[in-house]
């Protein structure tokens, strides 16, 4: 009797299903071009877009958060621990491999939508209210992308111009409240506090003379400004953000909806696997060094190496984008490579800190009081596998976490 053969299918047919099952499951269509199309809209359909890569963080994590769950809850406040109108907020710089930052990734776990590590140069923080030692909120600050249309458009500058000078800029891809601050306009106030002095000059001291990342060259950098992006499209975040009449955050405009969030991070390993078997240049890039474009460039060489439309790449997805102006004349030195900048109003992180408390979080408190029912133990909750319903949509409902614009 002669024996079965099984035809076991080669890695492009592999890879090609479990991508087409993958956009299926999230609810792309195809629209003629090859472009995705949601079948709905809104920022609750934007979650459930994110919903699978956060469960795959959120697994992959299971270890670390059962060994610092218990060391690290202390830092999250109950609604009882805040004292609206003596809230003190106060900026503290981490290192890696330290307590502070298993802290962070902690708080960043708890976010609906999944945050990028960063590239290149980065700067991170804890917001702390010293009243009470209990954590306000994350900020993380590193190199932006190449390409961008609106804040190229609003420079003004070439693309020559642009490759000297983007030293000069920084990217926010971590920036938010965690809960129960964030049920008080905290987000705001985490927000504002890029716009300091304390982080104009820890950019100084630890970039001001390094060498660009991808240029490779040596360049006197200044913090001139800070761009930052809504996961959700439209942001009430950052929008009419101005403290003392001085704007904080403005916006310029939208991203042209294309990306790879919605390629996670085990299709993303297979795609790599692929190009390096097939002896891409791009198989082997390495984030560092590579800038934020890196992945995305991977991923598209592998879709063309696949033979499927990069159209794939394009979610639909429009982000709002905001600039903050460190400097009051930052485009204009931008623009044309002179000049020094304007300083004179920026303030410390503790006077803006004040300024937002006044602004936002007291009046706030006293508006929304439900903010005193929170327990901080409610953050295991935010620390597990779940569907977008049932015990993690009721928790969130009380307050939603950092990542809400």
């Amino acid at each position: 009797m002669a024996e079965k053969i099984v035809e076991i299918a080669p890695r492009p047919a592999t890879l090609k299903r479990k991508l087409r099952k993958h956009l299926l499951s999230l609810g792309f269509g195809r629209t003629k071009d090859g472009s995705l199309e949601l079948s709905g809209e809104g920022k609750d359909v934007i979650r459930s877009l994110h919903h699978i890569q956060r469960n795959h963080r959120i697994g992959a994590s299971k270890a670390f958060i059962h060994e610092k769950y218990d060391e690290l809850i202390e830092f999250f406040a109950s609604g009882s621990d805040i004292v609206p109108e003596r809230i003190t907020p106060v900026v503290q710089r981490i290192s890696a491999s330290t307590w502070e930052s298993d802290l962070f990734r902690m708080a960043c776990l708890t976010w609906a939508i999944p945050v990028s590590n960063g590239f290149g140069r980065r700067l991170r923080y804890l917001v702390w209210d010293a009243n009470n030692d209990k954590l306000i909120g994350l900020i993380a600050i590193g190199d932006p992308v190449f390409n961008l249309s609106v804040r190229d458009n609003l420079i003004g500058w070439n693309a020559n111009q642009r490759s000297e000078r983007l030293v000069n800029m920084l990217d926010a891809y971590v920036l938010g409240a965690v809960p129960p601050y964030n049920m008080l306009l905290g987000g705001k106030l985490v927000s504002a506090l890029i716009r300091s002095r304390d982080i104009y000059d820890d950019f100084s001291r630890t970039y001001g003379g390094t060498v660009g990342i991808i240029s490779g060259k040596e360049k006197k950098a200044r913090l001139l400004a800070v761009t930052t992006s809504s996961s959700l499209g439209r942001s009430s975040v950052y929008n009419r953000l101005k403290l003392g009449g001085i704007p904080y955050f403005t916006s310029i405009g939208y991203t042209g909806g294309w990306g790879h969030f919605h390629i996670p991070d085990d299709l993303f390993w297979e795609l790599r696997a692929y190009l390096r078997e097939i002896e891409h240049p791009y198989a082997d890039l390495n984030r560092f060094g590579q800038g934020p474009n890196w992945r995305l460039r991977t991923t598209r060489a592998a879709l063309s190496a696949l033979g499927m439309n990069e159209h794939l790449l394009r979610h639909g997805i429009q982000r709002e984008v905001f600039i903050c102006q460190m400097a009051s004349n930052a485009l204009k030195i931008l623009r044309t490579g002179k000049g020094s900048p304007d300083l004179s109003s920026l303030l410390s992180a503790s006077e803006v800190g004040a300024l937002a408390v006044e602004r936002w979080l007291f009046p706030r408190s006293e508006r929304r009081p439900e903010y005193a029912t929170w327990k901080a133990e409610n953050i295991g909750a935010l620390l597990t596998e779940q569907k977008a319903k049932g015990k993690l949509a009721a928790v969130r409902s009380m307050g939603r976490p950092p990542d809400t614009d």
